[in-house]
């Protein structure tokens, strides 16, 4: 017998070797219908997995992101078998599950586009009609050569070979078998509803010099009415696709001739930005933040004392050389060692820590063509970067404070609904980062404390951690549900190592400083492309780059419409005129496209009388106002807003 504790605390024993599945449906013939995969010991399992020993047991539904997990891991197996029935002498690279749906990448002897997807479909639909269960096999890895290599499937082949030999498993249903860890739901029939979204190129393992594969997307859930749900929000997503809107409001604009992945930022697009960054840098002055700029180059030795060229060197722009031999530098893929060598300019004591160094600087990453996406995965991005200094004794107090920053910015901006994800280090594999076991789990301690301290909602990812420290990391759910990842928090041990950093302590000896990395909007770049989707373009008054358009309503008036923006303008309200030779509702109909928050309408009475007529975008019109009337309102709208979510220290 083995003893199975469930989540609730109460134990019972059952035969060694019964499934996951087995002691679920002895709960309830419910539960076990609609469980998906099971946790045993920690570990997702298929259902169909004994249990030889005692064990901890939960099980994962849709509604958990591990059952979501599995239903799609299946769906891309699915997938993989029709397209093996319709495409005979296909190749298969990998397919695993994602946040929404999955994909696998193939190499098809004939060309897959968007037009055979539906045949792909069908084809799935009636595979997973069948109910085929998913049958799991451990085999040598000799033997899992072996069969790949006859089969002909050198992809396959090439993944065996990097594994250890010892626990190899293989994944059937029908007629299909993948080299898989899994897991997977019990069989084929929970998948009601399918829909593949796209088909894409991907280079096999990421490498541009590799064979290029074709990747198709698609999604899965087990009830139709989910599948139309998510259609409907995926038409809702492409009408805030930031990128559309970016055009259409003249936000930003990307040239070949500048190069792939480095925005342009327009007028309207840099005044939002400008406005963003006033906004941090009144919070950081008030906590005692002081202002650095640093290079955009930096010679390749400082970022190999940092680590980041031994870490992430091959994911960077190739040194620039100098004309002198051997001298070369980078562009910056950090901001962190420029600061670094700013704390050692003089001697310091525990009395100047904390210091706190901020910086909007622009770092550069040499992302893959084929992942570049708009603003938020570019080439060159300006992060809201600082760095505090601070004392063992001042560790907690400092990270909570940027806690604090963060949660104001999220609340001013209205990003309600987040979680903080406590990034730590990889459980097995250490040879990624940097710095003594005994100074990770300091930093890791410390986060953990922070956000306990602060009752923040949280979950654990193992393997997140950067390579010098642990982060939290704050998950945001935009308006219409989806997940971002937007500011972060980290605690570094290791860099004040590797570059000295000292300070003289109460006691006249030298002691090593901690840092803390920190950036609340994460980069500008994608937190203007996120806020953009979150709004819809729809900024809030104080942000808004237009806050108003004065319409003439005909061309008699644009003297007096251009007065009334003037007076705007000098009190900090920002208006401009529309003088455009168009019908006065077609310029209502344009500007409201534009998502201009208000509409001041101007013609022979208000002129005459000093007024102006108001309309707000999307309520219609709001009477008249004489201009100073106006203008204290707009004043008051923002000031009001602004207000509302004070920051309190």
């Amino acid at each position: 017998m083995v003893k199975i504790t469930f989540p609730d605390g109460s134990v019972k024993e059952f035969a060694a070797g019964t499934t996951a599945y087995q002691i679920a449906e002895s709960i309830s013939p419910r539960l076990a219908a609609d469980s998906l995969a099971a946790s045993v010991n920690g570990a997702t399992v298929d259902l169909s997995r004994p249990i030889d020993e005692d064990a901890s047991v939960k099980f994962y539904k849709w509604e958990d992101e591990e059952g979501k997990h599995a239903f799609w891991h299946t769906s891309s197996h699915l997938l993989a078998e029709a397209l093996e029935a319709l495409y005979p002498g296909i190749k298969f690279g990998i397919g695993p599950a994602i946040e929404n749906g999955f994909y696998y990448d193939v190499d098809s002897p004939v060309a897959i586009t968007e037009s055979d997807l539906p045949k792909i479909e069908a084809k799935m639909v009636e595979l997973a009609r069948q109910k085929e269960p998913l049958v799991r096999r451990e085999v040598p890895k000799a033997e899992a050569l072996k069969e790949f290599t006859e089969k002909g499937d050198p992809y396959k082949v090439e993944l065996i070979e990097a594994l250890e030999d010892g626990t190899i498993s293989f994944y059937t249903n029908g007629n299909f078998t993948d080299l898989c860890r899994g897991p997977h739901i019990p069989n084929t029939g929970a998948i009601k509803a399918i829909k593949l979204l796209s088909v894409a190129g991907a280079y096999w393992r990421g490498d541009e010099k590799r064979q290029m594969l074709t990747r198709i997307y698609g999604i899965s859930f087990p009830k139709k009415s989910m599948l139309d749900e998510y259609l409907a929000l995926m038409e809702e997503a492409k009408k805030r696709d930031h990128r559309k809107l970016g055009k259409e409001l003249e936000l930003f604009a990307f040239s070949q001739r500048v190069g792939a992945g480095l925005p342009l930022w327009l007028p309207k697009g840099a005044a939002l930005r400008d406005r963003l960054e006033q906004f941090l840098r009144s919070v950081q002055k008030e906590y005692g933040y002081q202002q650095v700029i640093t290079p955009h180059i930096g010679n390749k030795e400082l970022y190999v004392t940092s680590g980041h060229y031994a870490k992430s060197g091959k994911d960077s722009f190739q040194p620039i050389h100098t004309p002198v031999e051997g001298e070369e530098y980078l562009l910056k893929p950090m901001n962190c060692p420029h600061h670094c060598e700013i704390y050692k300019v003089k001697p310091r004591s525990y009395k100047d820590l904390p210091i706190r160094l901020a910086e909007f600087g622009t770092v550069y990453r040499y992302e893959q063509t084929g992942e570049l996406h708009g603003l938020t995965r570019v080439r060159g991005f300006t992060q809201d970067d600082a760095h505090m200094f601070v004392r063992p004794d001042q560790l907690l107090e400092e990270f909570e404070k940027v806690i604090d920053i963060i949660l104001y910015i999220f609340r001013t901006l209205k990003f309600d609904n987040y979680t903080a994800q406590i990034s730590l280090r990889d459980k097995t594999n250490r040879e990624k980062y940097i710095g003594t076991d005994e100074n990770w789990e300091k930093a890791e301690q410390a986060i953990i404390r922070a956000t306990e301290e602060k009752g923040l909602k949280t979950t654990i990812e193992y393997g997140e951690a950067a390579f010098y420290g642990p982060k939290l990391d704050f998950m945001v759910r935009d308006a219409i549900g989806r997940k971002w990842q937007l500011g972060t928090i980290q605690v570094d041990y290791n860099l004040p190592e590797r570059f000295d950093l000292t300070y003289k302590g109460a006691d006249d000896k030298l002691h090593r400083p901690i840092m803390i990395h920190r950036a609340p909007f994460g980069s500008m770049e994608r937190f203007v492309a996120v806020l953009l989707e979150h709004t819809g373009g729809k900024f809030p008054l104080w942000l808004s780059p237009d806050q108003v358009v004065v319409l003439p309503i005909s061309e008699k008036f644009n003297d007096y419409a251009r007065k009334v923006a003037d007076y705007l303008n000098r009190y900090d309200v920002r208006a401009q005129v529309d003088d455009r030779n168009e019908k006065i509702g077609r310029k209502i109909r344009d500007n409201e496209l534009k998502r201009i928050p208000y509409l001041v309408i101007v013609g022979e009475k208000e002129e005459a009388e000093g007024k102006v007529s108001i309309r707000v975008q999307g309520e219609g019109d709001k009477g008249q106002m004489t201009l100073e009337e106006y203008k204290d309102y707009m004043v008051g709208l923002v000031k009001a807003e602004m207000e509302a979510n004070k920051i309190e220290k």
